[in-house]
């Protein structure tokens, strides 16, 4: 490498020289979700002096981390990690509803501690439910590494910015993107490979609502793709496998693909039926 090269790698360097790894934020998210939950502690702890310390140590390494991440100069970082910790008990509430909601959503799963520490589903929510406080609460850079570790791991892609109610269920979970200005309402169960998603991606559309929003009571089978900032899904509705939806749909709804026989052989037909109905 030539010397003008080496310089610009340097200066890129003094630019955040305290800067976080990516691999430096995993582990303050490790760290947090082994507080919550003893499954993914690496720690053993003989007293609760023990537990508070280990505690008050994490609230000192999120606060460095915050205040050394590019973005977050304006912050009061000792300001925003208090916040986050007294936000801890709601976010625990919140994962404990969605650990019941894989638990009551699964034939499969024999136990709450099986979703706990064998579901991808669990580990792509609890990493969301983390990172979207620190988003709240405006941290920079963060975030977006702790989901992007999430997404690595289990295929679940969830931005920390989009908006996700309680009793959350993924089912499998491989493949799904959950996009940044998504709303979700509580009780809604989404399988694997499901897109909510942007109908295009346009920079100059960047600060206007891209992603659908799903109301209560929702389920999207798997492949299912919906597109669009002014999509809505109402409430109680289901969403058939593979079907690609850039409209909006009443409550109650049933949209899926629909196939026929012709001599004993399954032809796919490509058109959507729409049903339409009241509780």
């Amino acid at each position: 490498m030539d010397k003008s090269f080496l310089e610009k790698l340097f200066r890129s360097h003094q630019a955040c020289p305290t800067c976080p790894s990516p691999e430096e934020v995993t582990q303050i998210f490790k760290q947090l979700l082994g507080i919550l939950f003893p499954d993914y502690s690496q720690e053993t702890f003989h007293s609760l002096q023990e537990f508070e310390n280990y505690v008050k140590n994490t609230k000192s390494s999120l606060e460095h981390m915050i205040t050394n991440t590019a973005g977050n100069l304006s912050l009061d970082a000792p300001a925003v990690v208090s916040g986050f910790f007294e936000r801890l008990p709601s976010v625990y509430k919140k994962l404990e509803g969605d650990i019941n909601a894989m638990y009551e959503g699964d034939p499969a799963a024999k136990s709450l501690g099986e979703v706990v520490r064998t579901y991808p589903g669990f580990y792509a929510i609890a990493a969301y439910r983390l990172a979207h406080e620190l988003h709240q609460l405006k941290v920079a850079g963060v975030p977006r590494v702790i989901t992007e570790h999430a997404h690595g791991k289990t295929g679940i892609d969830i931005h920390p910015a989009a908006s996700i109610g309680e009793h959350f269920c993924i089912d499998h979970g491989t493949g799904i993107v959950i996009g940044e200005t998504t709303v979700i309402g509580s009780y809604v169960k989404i399988y694997q490979g499901v897109t909510l998603g942007a109908l295009s991606v346009d920079k100059n559309d960047a600060e206007k609502k891209r992603h659908p929003t799903i109301e209560d009571r929702v389920v999207i089978y798997a492949g299912a793709t919906i597109l669009g900032g002014e999509t809505i899904i109402g409430h109680d509705s289901i969403i058939g496998g593979n079907v690609w939806l850039t409209r909006s749909i009443p409550p109650f709804s049933k949209i899926y693909y629909q196939s026929k026989m012709f001599n004993g052989e399954t032809e796919e037909v490509d058109h959507v039926v729409f049903k339409s109905g009241t509780n």
